[in-house]
């Protein structure tokens, strides 16, 4: 192959990778913010699992 075809084609595959490369970026940025839902998502896990695991039994106090 030609270098010169060679190298335009590389330069159209580079423009095409970096325009859908900022359209993802760009939905990305329009997409809302999920960083409350995923902190409350894992605080109720983190509440079922504490009331899920068995508390462990106290030792009994040595009576006087």
């Amino acid at each position: 192959m030609n270098p010169e075809t060679h190298l335009a084609l590389h330069r159209m595959r580079a423009a095409e990778l970096g325009a859908e490369a900022e359209a993802y970026r760009l939905a990305s940025e329009a997409r809302q913010p999920h960083g409350l839902r995923t902190r409350l998502g894992w605080t109720l896990v983190e509440v079922g699992l504490r009331l899920a695991t068995p508390k462990p039994a106290l030792a009994p106090s040595p009576s006087s």
